[in-house]
This record gives C-alpha cells, structure tokens and sequence, in this order.
C-alpha cells in the first residue's frame, strides 16, 4: 500500500510539473497538438499507477518525452509562420460583413447550433447583430457586433434598461421550426410574404432565418454548391 501511494505521488509531481511547463493556458486555449500531449500525459502516468508490476522509469521517461516533444513543437511554431499554421491552422471567418459563410461552416465541420450556442455565452442573442465570427484555431468564437449594437453600461448614460428577448430561430439549415413560429408569433402566411420579398421561393432554400425581438425578419438563403 505504501508503494502504491509513493508511485502515485512521485507521478502525480512528475504530472503537474509537465503541465506547468507547458504553460498557463486554459483547457479551452489549447491548441489540439497539446490537448493530445496532455492527455496522452494523463494516460501514460495511469498505466504504473495502476499496475505496480510496471517500473515507474517506463511511465517516467514517455511522460518527459511527450513533453521535450510538446517544447519543440511550441519553439518551432513560436519561430515560424508556416510551421505554426501548419499545426496550430488558421482562424475560420464564420461570419463576415453580417453574413454567414455557408462553406466555412462545412469545411470546419460546425453547424449552426453550435454558434448559437458560443454566441449566447457571449451575451448576443440575435445572430443579425453580429458584424464578424471568427473561429479560433483553439475552438473559441471572437464576436465584433454591428455599429450601434455593441454593450454600453446604462448606468454612465443614465438611461433606463429596457429587456431585448433573444431572437426566435425559426429555419435552420432548410428544416422550418414550426414550435418557434407561435413564439415568435409569425404565421406561415406571414413567412412565405416575406421570403417571397427576398426572392426565395421556399423555406429548403433558406440557410438560417430568426426573428428578433423587434418582430424584424433575419433570413440568409443557401449557397449553390458547384457540381463537378
């Protein structure tokens, strides 16, 4: 019992001075090549934690292995452009100039639930005020609002708050949200008048539409993919 609890300890200090030496980064901030080196970590101090029948060099000496190797990834990409945008990629233009890029959102396999979802977290509940999304290469959205919609402090102005509800997702990706029509308490009639305006002719065309809490319609059609 008390191999076992002085193995777990001296791995456990081996452990956390790897992850220290790795950096101050967040589980969100990691780049994938390090969120595979920290786990990979995690799992090889595992295995002669468990199994005493392992010496613990042989779960030692990988663990400063993947760490050397992590360093001389972070030296290399630290020294070059190239080389950093070759493990770490690029940051993904999600929207751009008020509209959604269709085609980015395919390649980085996202869907839009899943900006909805990153843009809520960030206190932006209508995807119509939205100026710029960049995905970073660490999974993290930045937003840049539209002009007049980005947060101000009404306190400083003296001004009275007056509650904004979140806007009602009523067609994503083609599939008409028919639940969301009552909450936003546009009628199919209504819908159809309005997408007709816009030159579509029906709800399988339209990427992404909403309603937000002024009753104004955001609808985006879909791009034509190319046929080879």
């Amino acid at each position: 019992m008390l191999v076992v609890f002085i193995r777990t300890l001296i791995l456990y200090i081996v452990v956390i001075t790897a992850m220290r030496i790795m950096g101050k980064r967040q589980i969100g901030q990691l780049q994938p090549f390090e969120l595979a080196v920290a786990i990979m970590i995690s799992e090889l101090a595992s295995i002669p934690m468990q199994n005493t029948g392992i010496p613990l060099v042989n779960g030692i000496i990988p663990i400063l292995t993947m760490l050397a190797a992590q360093i001389l990834i972070s030296f290399i990409s630290l020294k070059s452009t190239r080389a950093r945008t070759i493990i770490c990629g690029r940051p993904s233009v999600l929207i751009s100039g008020g509209r959604i890029m269709e085609q980015v959102f395919r390649k980085e396999l996202y869907t839009l639930n899943d900006l909805l979802e990153q843009l809520r977290s960030k206190d932006i509940y209508n995807i119509a005020d939205v100026e710029y999304a960049i995905l970073e290469t660490s999974g993290q959205l930045s937003v840049i609002p539209k002009a007049g919609k980005a947060k101000v402090i009404r306190e400083d102005l003296n001004l009275s708050g007056k509650y904004e509800a979140p806007a009602v997702e009523i067609i994503i990706d083609g599939d008409l949200i028919e639940k969301n029509l009552k909450l936003a308490k546009f009628s199919k009639s209504k819908l159809e008048s309005e997408l007709k305006k816009l030159n579509i002719q029906s709800t399988k065309d339209v990427f992404f539409a909403c309603v937000g809490s002024d009753g104004q319609l955001f609808c985006q059609k879909k791009e034509k993919t190319k046929r080879s």
